[in-house]
């Protein structure tokens, strides 16, 4: 398993546009094969922050995920949404170790 979380801040006036073309994206997500899980969270207490929780089956599967259709077309719609660039930041699963999300 890959986990990815991605730590985005949004433009407070592209709240709503960025979630429409962020929960597109993650709808057509989790029909991929090498993808178990993709969460879109929204924080309480600053509408404007967001975490991505994307858990792939194997880091090619990551890889395959960024060369969708629907990938490309979140990354390009959402750039200019952006307060400050995304963050990434990827972790490995150590419980449950045989988890099948």
């Amino acid at each position: 398993m890959q986990i990815v979380l991605v730590h985005v801040h949004v433009k407070p006036e592209f709240v709503e546009a960025f979630k429409e073309a962020t929960l597109a994206n993650a709808s057509n997500s989790v029909t991929e094969a090498g993808i178990a899980r993709f969460d879109v969270i929204q924080q309480a207490d600053d509408t404007t922050r967001f975490i991505l929780v994307e858990v792939y089956r194997s880091p090619e599967a990551s890889a395959a995920h960024k060369e969708t259709p629907h990938y490309l077309r979140w990354r390009d719609t959402v750039a200019e949404m952006m307060a400050e660039p995304r963050q990434g930041i990827k972790y490995g699963n150590i419980f449950p170790e045989d988890a099948d999300w």
